[in-house]
C-alpha cells in the first residue's frame, strides 16, 4: 500500500532524530507564543484608539456614522496595499477554511499588515488564520537556524503553528485536539507529528499562565463571564439542539456559497474594487444595524467580544435577529472580498445568536444556548468536531457543563447536515453545454 504525503511525512517515533525535534518544539513554543501574544495586542490596542479614544477626543460616546462606514473602507484599502506591494497575498484566503501549510519567512510582513487592517479596522473576521501563520513563520525560521530537513521541517514549523493557537485558543489541549483532529486519517502515525507541536504549545503557554512567583503574561479569558449555571440537562433542550444544528449548518453554507459570490466577483471587477466595495458595504451594514436599535460594534470586528450581549438578555429577539442577519452578511462579505483573518468566531458567533433566537422561547438557557451555539457554529464551518466541542466547553465554562450532550447533537447535526450539503452540491447535474447554431 502507497504512503499518503502526510504517512510519508511523519518522523518515525524514537531516536535521537526525533529527540531532537521535540526539542527544538520546546524551544519554538517561547516565541511563537510571544509573538502570537504580541500581535493580538498590537489588534486590541489600534482597535481601542480606533474605535474608542478617537471618537472620545471629539466628544462622543460612540462612533460617528462617518467612522462606522470609512474605518472598513480605510482598512481596505492598506489589506490591498499589503497584498500588492508585499510578498505573500496577505496570508491565507479565510474562504478556504483553516490551513496549518508552512508560511515563508517572506510573507510575514504582508501577513501582518493585511490582517491588522482587517481586524482592527472591523473587518467581520477573526484572528486566528494570522497567528497560525506568524507561529509557522516562528518554526521555518526555527528550521533554518537548526537546519532542519524534511520530513522534520513541517514537523517544527506546526509546532510554531500550535503554540500560536494554545495563545488564543486558551492552552495546549485545545491546540493538540486540533492537531490531533486535522491528522486523525494518519493513524498511529500522528503521535510523532503531534508530539512536538504538543509539547511546543505546552511550554509556550506557560508565558500565559505564569511559573512560580510570575503570574504570566496578561490576557484576555475567554470564557464568557457572569453566566448563570445551567444545573441539569432539559429533554427539550437535547430536542432544539438539533433543530439549532440544522439551522445554523444551513446558515453557514449560504455564508459559503455568499463568500464564494463574493469571490468570484474579483475576476469581473478586479480585487482591489472589490475590497473597497465590501469594506463600504461591512460598514453600511453596521450602520443599518444601529439604526434599526442594535449596536454597530456587534457587526463589526469578530464577535468574540459580543458574546456577552448575545446571552445577557438585554436585547430583543428583533434586535437579535438584525445583528444576526447583518453578521452573516458582513461575514460572507469579508471571506470573498479579500479581507485576511480567520473563519472561526464569526461563525461562532452567528451559531451563538441563531441558538438565542431558536431555544429561548422554548425556556431554553442563555447559558445553553451559548455552549451549543458554539459547538455547533464552530463545526458548520471547520468540520472539527470535537475541537468545537472542547472550545465550546472552554467559551461556557463551568457553568454550563450539563449542556455537554445538547452541544454534542447540536455539531453532530451540523457536520452531517453541512456534508449533506457539500455532497449533494458536489453531484448535482451541471448544466448541458448551449447546441452550436445551425
Amino acid at each position: 500500500m502507497t504512503q499518503t504525503p502526510a504517512e510519508a511525512a511523519a518522523p518515525s517515533l524514537g531516536g535521537p532524530a526525533f529527540l531532537r525535534l521535540v526539542m527544538i518544539g520546546a524551544v519554538v513554543g517561547v516565541p511563537a507564543a510571544l509573538v502570537a501574544v504580541g500581535f493580538l495586542a498590537v489588534v486590541h490596542v489600534l482597535e481601542h484608539l480606533l474605535w474608542t479614544s478617537w471618537p472620545q477626543a471629539l466628544g462622543l460616546s460612540a462612533p460617528p456614522a462617518w467612522m462606522v462606514v470609512g474605518l472598513p473602507v480605510a482598512g481596505a484599502l492598506m489589506v490591498w496595499a499589503a497584498r500588492t506591494l508585499l510578498p505573500g497575498d496577505g496570508g491565507h484566503e479565510p474562504l478556504d477554511g483553516i490551513s496549518v501549510k508552512p508560511t515563508p519567512v517572506s510573507y510575514a510582513p504582508s501577513v501582518i499588515l493585511a490582517a491588522v487592517a482587517s481586524l482592527a479596522f472591523g473587518a467581520v473576521l477573526g484572528p486566528e488564520a494570522p497567528l497560525i501563520a506568524l507561529g509557522s513563520v516562528v518554526g521555518m525560521l526555527a528550521v533554518r537556524w537548526w537546519k532542519v530537513s524534511a520530513p522534520g521541517d513541517q514537523v517544527i514549523s506546526t509546532a510554531g503553528v500550535f503554540s500560536a493557537v494554545s495563545a488564543l485558543f486558551g492552552g495546549p489541549v485545545v491546540a493538540g485536539v486540533l492537531l490531533l483532529e486535522a491528522g486523525v486519517a494518519l493513524g498511529a502515525s500522528v503521535i510523532p507529528v503531534m508530539l512536538p507541536g504538543l509539547v511546543s504549545a505546552a511550554v509556550g503557554y506557560v508565558l500565559i499562565t505564569g511559573i512560580g512567583d510570575w503570574g504570566g503574561v496578561p490576557t484576555g479569558s475567554l470564557t464568557v463571564p457572569d453566566l448563570a449555571p445551567y444545573p441539569t440537562t432539559r429533554i427539550a433542550d437535547l430536542f432544539l439542539a438539533v433543530v439549532i444544528g440544522l439551522v445554523v449548518s444551513i446558515l453557514v453554507q449560504v455564508v459559503r456559497r455568499l463568500g464564494h459570490v463574493v469571490r468570484s466577483s474579483r475576476g469581473r471587477f478586479g480585487a482591489g474594487p472589490v475590497l473597497l466595495a465590501g469594506g463600504l458595504a461591512v460598514g453600511l451594514l453596521a450602520l443599518a444595524t444601529q439604526g434599526l436599535g442594535g449596536d454597530s460594534q456587534n457587526v463589526l470586528f469578530s464577535g468574540q467580544f459580543s458574546l456577552p450581549a448575545l446571552v445577557d438578555g438585554s436585547s430583543s429577539q428583533w434586535v437579535l435577529l438584525v445583528t444576526v442577519l447583518a453578521k452573516l452578511l458582513g461575514y460572507a462579505i469579508c471571506l470573498g472580498a479579500g479581507f485576511r483573518g480567520g473563519p472561526v468566531f464569526p461563525a461562532i458567533f452567528i451559531g451563538v445568536g441563531t441558538a438565542v433566537l431558536i431555544g429561548t422561547p422554548f425556556g431554553m438557557s442563555t447559558t445553553a444556548a451559548l455552549a451549543i451555539g458554539t459547538a455547533c457554529g464552530m463545526a458548520a464551518f471547520t468540520r472539527l468536531i470535537f475541537a468545537s466541542l472542547v472550545f465550546a466547553i472552554l467559551i461556557s465554562g463551568a457553568a454550563a457543563l450539563a449542556a455537554q450532550p445538547a452541544a454534542v447533537l447540536a455539531a453532530a447535526t451540523a457536520w452531517v447536515v453541512g456534508k449533506v450539503i457539500d455532497q449533494r452540491g458536489a453531484t448535482a447535474p451541471t448544466a448541458p453545454p448551449p447546441r452550436a447554431a445551425t
